[in-house]
């Protein structure tokens, strides 16, 4: 066979072999698979995000949640110490109020026939006491008791003797005893309708308590 080249070889194409074919199809094939690994990492991308979106908003919503339970234990809190403070101050006020009706009784069980109780009061003030606690000393503030008693009795009777008998019994009664720290009397005379009268002003200090 006998092949005539009319155009002297400048148009004959060029047989093609395996290499030329492979980097023909590496050519056409390459950006195709690069395209689907990129929208592949965009679908992976934008899915993750979505994902970490909807995580974030849980979280969010479990920081709300929280928070709203720090704050009820806040107010409980608060309650709690406010509650506290008030204890203290009933326990403080009970440390700083006796019953007084055992020591009335006792009163008026000694008090003599011949003479009159015409006024009864307590009066209360407060000291600073040195106290030692370990090896240290020092200074608190206790309540002193003073019960005050006017007694009125006749210039005609024994009064005087049976106000001192009245506070013997006082001061060594099983109540008082170890409560009363000291009596005092003190002696006036007076008129209380048309009759002279003898006044006795007794004062019974009581221990201060800690």
């Amino acid at each position: 066979m006998f092949t005539i080249d009319l155009f002297k070889g400048q148009h004959i194409p060029v047989k093609s072999g395996p290499r030329s074919t492979a980097v023909a199809v590496a050519t056409i094939v390459m950006p195709v698979v690069i395209a689907i690994i990129v929208f592949g990492c965009y679908v992976y991308g934008k899915s993750t995000i979505a994902r970490k979106k909807q995580e974030l908003t849980n979280c969010q919503l479990k920081i709300n949640k929280l928070a709203d339970a720090v704050s009820h234990l806040q107010s409980i809190e608060k309650d709690e110490k406010q509650i506290n403070n008030c204890l203290s101050e009933v326990s403080s006020s009970i440390d700083r109020h006796v019953s007084w009706s055992p020591v009335l009784e006792t009163i008026v069980s000694n008090l003599p026939d011949s003479v009159i109780l015409a006024k009864l009061e307590v009066k209360q003030k407060f000291v600073r006491k040195k106290v030692t606690k370990g090896k240290t000393k020092t200074k608190v503030i206790v309540p002193v008791r003073t019960l005050k008693m006017n007694i009125i009795g006749s210039p005609h009777s024994n009064s005087d003797k049976a106000v001192r008998d009245f506070r013997d019994r006082l001061r060594f009664s099983s109540l008082l005893k170890s409560r009363i720290e000291d009596i005092t009397i003190s002696q006036g005379f007076g008129v209380l309708g048309g009759q002279n009268i003898v006044s006795y002003d007794v004062s019974c200090i009581f221990k201060s308590e800690l």
